[in-house]
């Protein structure tokens, strides 16, 4: 049977959007004050699941709520399945939109609203792709099981509680990173070394009483702060070389005395912790200026950790490593602290490549806490998800991408995470499609119609060549 498919969704263009705008309109950000029993992450969050498993039940798709933290909306038969992984939370709305950012307006052919492009408006786009593939009545031999998360942008608790219940899907993929198809998503651990002063300290002359860079270990702390005492006439030198440092560098800074202390800031220039080296790390900075003089032991030995080993690489650490299919391994160093009596704590993101072992980067890590006396642990480490370039998933999209844009289906690799890493066999495909500027968690976030009405067509093809086998 041949369909065209981009010709089957124009048809339904206008239902397609004002669904995807009434979806849009529904403040999904987690509300832990609003939280409950049934809807753990909040009121906004819960409408949003109601909302599409609703939907799906008037369509007499097979729904299930799963104690309010995932939703499956089903169809079709057989013992096998195609997952389809979406996610309904969104980010924090922030300041500074042109219109109302659970509005959903239209201007320029695009509809703006939080969670236009991560992840609500493409979510629409796969039901619509279902539902198509439904309409038409097309045979399939699979069950296509959209699995509908509700906590991605935090602690991915969804999906941990939709695992613990029901199966694996047999291959899958999540609309929720970038076309063509992105097979390999590095390995991302996150590591903090904590050490105190054993010794006791020594009389110096200036000393560090504070220092705190960052919040998230994912983004590169764009704000650090010192506090410093001791004698004005040092304090006055250290300013004065402070104002010369942020001259020096075109960077951006404040120095001010409070209670017979130097109080120093250093603005830096945030980034995720996928792209460290597109950020600017203030932390980082303002070490780096304070290592010219000298403080007590304990302050000397945190600020030369910072300076030496905090690098993108990981090579002064010895966990720097590479492969053909991910590149290399890359590192933010997004937290630090450290108090008065020698406490400190150094977090780190990294991200390492597909076909390395984590584990042997964490090995080298422990031994390095050992040399330094400190406490290490890993807070966090989901492994690499890579999905060889000759599976039949694979070798399926990129046929359905060639197929309906005419352009070549390069495989990509990236440094971030998606739902795809949950699956056994997994990929992200779409919903961006190359050249189109990233603006998710940004204000003004929008989807363009035209893109939402071709992924979906995408999306249709996809999930009936999956399923037809």
């Amino acid at each position: 049977m041949k369909i065209n498919w981009l010709e089957a969704v124009q048809n339904r263009r206008e239902q397609i959007i004002e669904e995807t705008q009434d979806f849009l309109r529904i403040d999904s950000v987690l509300d832990e004050s609003t939280a409950s029993q049934s809807r753990p992450f909040g009121e906004g969050i819960a409408r949003a699941l109601e909302h599409l498993l609703t939907k799906g039940e008037k369509l007499h798709f097979f729904v299930k709520n799963m104690d309010g933290y995932a939703g499956v909306i089903e169809y079709g038969q057989g013992e096998e399945s195609v997952g389809i992984l979406c996610h309904i939370d969104v980010v924090p709305a922030g300041e500074g939109w042109t219109s109302p950012p659970f509005s959903a307006e239209i201007r320029d052919n695009r509809i703006y609203a939080r969670g236009a492009i991560d992840n609500k408006g493409p979510t629409i786009a796969a039901f619509w792709a279902l539902q198509l593939v439904k309409e038409l009545q097309l045979p399939i031999h699979k069950r296509v099981r959209m699995i509908i998360g509700t906590d991605e942008e935090s602690n991915w608790r969804c999906v941990d509680h939709y695992f613990k219940q029901e199966e694996m899907p047999t291959v899958g993929f999540a609309p929720d990173a970038d076309f063509p198809i992105i097979h390999a998503e590095k390995g991302i651990m996150d590591v903090t070394f904590n050490w105190e002063d054993k010794k006791g300290e020594t009389d110096a002359a200036i000393k560090v009483m504070s220092f705190n860079a960052g919040e998230r270990f994912n983004m590169v702390p764009d704000r650090a702060e010192v506090t410093i005492t001791g004698q004005r006439q040092q304090l006055d030198e250290i300013e004065t070389q402070y104002q010369a440092y942020l001259l020096e560098h075109n960077h951006n800074g404040q120095a001010q005395f409070k209670d017979k202390s130097l109080q120093l800031s250093y603005e830096g220039i945030s980034a995720h912790g996928s792209t460290p080296e597109n950020g600017l790390n203030a932390g980082v900075y303002l070490a780096q200026f304070l290592l010219q003089f000298s403080y007590q032991p304990s302050a000397n030995e945190f600020l030369h950790r910072i300076n030496h080993y905090c690098d993108f690489t990981g090579e002064a650490l010895q966990i720097a490593v590479s492969d053909d299919v991910s590149g290399a391994l890359s590192m933010n160093a997004g937290l630090f602290q450290f108090k008065e009596n020698g406490e400190a704590i150094m977090g780190l993101n990294i991200r390492y490549p597909v076909t390395t072992s984590g584990e042997e980067c964490i090995n080298k890590l422990r031994q390095l806490a050992k040399e330094w006396d400190a406490r290490f642990e890993v807070l966090d480490h989901m492994g690499p998800n890579y999905v060889e370039k000759d599976h039949p998933l694979i070798q399926t999209l990129q046929a359905v991408y060639q197929r309906q844009t005419g352009e070549e289906a390069h495989l990509l690799a990236i440094g971030g995470g998606t739902y795809a890493r949950s699956l056994k066999t997994g990929v992200a495909f779409g919903p961006m499609f190359p050249g189109r500027e990233d603006v998710a968690h940004k204000k003004d976030e929008y989807i363009d119609i035209d893109d939402l009405i071709k992924m979906t067509a995408l999306y249709a093809e996809a999930i009936y060549e999956l399923a037809k086998g």
